[in-house]
């Protein structure tokens, strides 16, 4: 009986082993299978240095001729009317608005020079309902502003509002925009979602001014940035020899400070540094060099807007993620 029960048990063993085994097998085989996609992945997806090098020389071309005139390229490369940047030295009491997508921004920032540098700093997010992304300027503004007015409202006593001065507004706006002034600019075009057709061609500044009338609150804007700039500004304030942001992230741009006299369309006089922040809008960049897979031209089939943001979707965070 003893022995009986002892073979059994041999034999549970061994069938169990050879189950094992079995299991085992496929998912080698499976494996096998999954490191054979990836490599193949892989070998689509490598850039060789020559390879990168045409596409650098492509977009060196591109830069050149977005400098020289408006609509001369692929690129829009901006004038942004921001001719310096941050040193440190900055005191005082600071409002910041960031528009980058579905969600903004609101901050507020006590700086103290470069002895104390950022003496105290709040934030709050909000989200935008998605129904404000197509409605009306007039909605979209006042619902902004009106989260604005709250966290301004919200403000305690360890910030300090120099006598005699009212509140100003650094407004990061992060989509196309041809500036006309360091606190003035015209949109291009929506991106990211947003689809006010109506607000094509307007100045953003004076939408939101006048939503921010709309609640009381005694408050201008007195800069407009894109999250760009508004990088390379951040950089500059830690580190005097930053000279360009790349933002990935919902979208994927570039800015870098230009010689003022390399960028022929500039006719006006040359700002006294001499020089001038440029935001490239790198994201409709297209060349035949760029190293895209089918998986990169299905996912620009399914954008927003199919071949006009080829460079951008290849890179941007949102579609990586999916």
């Amino acid at each position: 009986m003893r022995k009986a029960a002892a073979l059994a048990a041999v034999a549970a063993v061994a069938a169990a082993a050879a189950i094992a085994v079995r299991q085992r097998l496929r998912e080698a085989r499976r494996w096998a299978r999954v490191a054979a996609v990836l490599s193949d992945l892989q070998e689509r997806c490598v850039a060789p240095a020559a390879r990168l090098l045409q596409v650098s020389d492509a977009m060196d071309v591109e830069m050149r001729a977005g400098l020289a005139s408006e609509d001369g390229s692929k690129l829009k490369m901006l004038v942004t009317y921001v001719d310096s940047l941050p040193s440190g030295d900055e005191k005082g009491l600071f409002y910041a608005l960031d528009l980058g997508g579905t969600n903004f921004r609101v901050l507020r920032v006590q700086l103290g020079g470069k002895e104390q540098r950022v003496i105290k700093q709040e934030s709050v997010g909000v989200s935008i309902p998605q129904h404000l992304m197509s409605r009306s300027s007039h909605e979209l503004f006042d619902f902004i502003a009106a989260a604005l007015a709250k966290f301004v409202a919200s403000e305690g006593e360890d910030y300090h509002l120099p006598e005699g001065t009212q509140r100003e507004l650094g407004f990061t706006f992060s989509f196309p925009v041809k500036q006309t002034s360091i606190s003035s600019g015209t949109l291009i075009k929506w991106t990211k979602g947003f689809a006010i057709e109506e607000m094509v061609g307007k100045d953003i500044v004076a939408e939101l001014n006048e939503a921010i009338k709309r609640q009381g609150l005694v408050m201008k804007v007195s800069t407009l940035v894109n999250d760009t700039v508004g990088t390379l500004a951040a950089g500059r304030y830690v580190d005097n020899d930053t000279m360009v942001a790349v933002i990935l992230g919902t979208g994927t741009n570039a800015a870098y400070i230009e010689h003022g006299d390399a960028i022929p369309k500039w006719h006006a006089p040359l700002p006294k540094s001499g020089d001038m922040v440029i935001n490239m809008e790198w994201g409709n960049f297209k060349s035949a060099h760029l190293p895209l897979t089918e998986f990169d031209q299905a996912l620009d089939a399914e954008s927003l807007n199919p071949g006009e943001q080829v460079y951008g979707v290849a890179l941007d965070i949102q579609f990586m993620r999916s």
